[in-house]
């Protein structure tokens, strides 16, 4: 096994079974949607909210952060019910 290789998931030789990638796979996703989401919020947020960067946020910088937060994650909410009640069932 070389150095970058992680050791089989499961205890047998054939490797890790379907369900435990996908189990995986599924994690990673997620993991990166998170980063993703997070990053823009952040980038998105600090543009519109902060006019004159400093040590220190003002009260108005602090409260236009906290709404565009929630509302792009309200927004994201509103999104996601909408796409998973749009699919095939």
């Amino acid at each position: 096994m070389d150095p970058f290789s992680s050791p089989p998931l499961s205890g047998s030789a054939e490797g890790p079974s379907n369900e435990v990638v996908m189990d995986k796979v599924k994690q990673q996703l997620a993991q990166a949607y998170a980063e993703e989401f997070f990053s823009t919020v952040r980038d998105k947020c600090f543009t519109k909210c902060v006019t004159k960067p400093s040590t220190s946020l003002s009260g108005s910088e602090s409260s236009c952060i906290s709404r565009c937060v929630e509302r792009y994650i309200e927004a994201t909410g509103i999104i996601s019910r909408a796409v998973i009640t749009s699919l095939p069932r």
